[in-house]
């Protein structure tokens, strides 16, 4: 990793990954829209990191888990999406100043994790493969 992306993520202002650029220009006043994207940097670069832990829990599962993880990523991914496109700078400087947390809090919102949530809660851990248990 070169030394300019790792001071970004350090700086928790990543840009979009390569190829992929945020989907629309924010509006505003000028001031406005250089807060908001530097706070739409830093969002993108929190989904960055929550994505990452998911996918080193995923690596060290197997079966149910690992399939309920990987749904999980997709919900994040679905979120990212979701947020980003957002193209208004107040929804930024007003709903993503503080952004502790808040990714993992819309994921545990979702009803589809609810849902995968609600699933483990009913099926009892001594009915999955020792393999699966991580």
């Amino acid at each position: 990793m070169s030394g300019d992306i790792q001071q970004q993520q350090h700086d928790g202002e990543a840009s979009p990954p390569e190829g992929r650029a945020f989907a629309l220009p924010l509006t505003g006043t000028p001031a406005q829209v250089e807060w908001a994207e530097r706070i739409r940097r830093q969002v993108n670069g929190d989904f960055d990191r929550v994505a990452a832990a998911f996918r080193l829990v995923a690596d060290r599962q197997s079966g149910r888990k690992r399939a309920d993880t990987e749904a999980i990523l997709i919900i994040l991914e679905d979120k990212r999406t979701e947020v980003i496109a957002r193209g208004e700078a107040g929804y930024f400087i007003q709903e993503w100043q503080e952004t502790g947390g808040r990714v993992r809090q819309l994921i545990f919102r979702d009803a589809r994790y609810q849902a995968i949530r609600t699933r483990r809660e009913h099926v009892p851990a001594i009915f999955e493969p020792a393999s699966a248990k991580v």
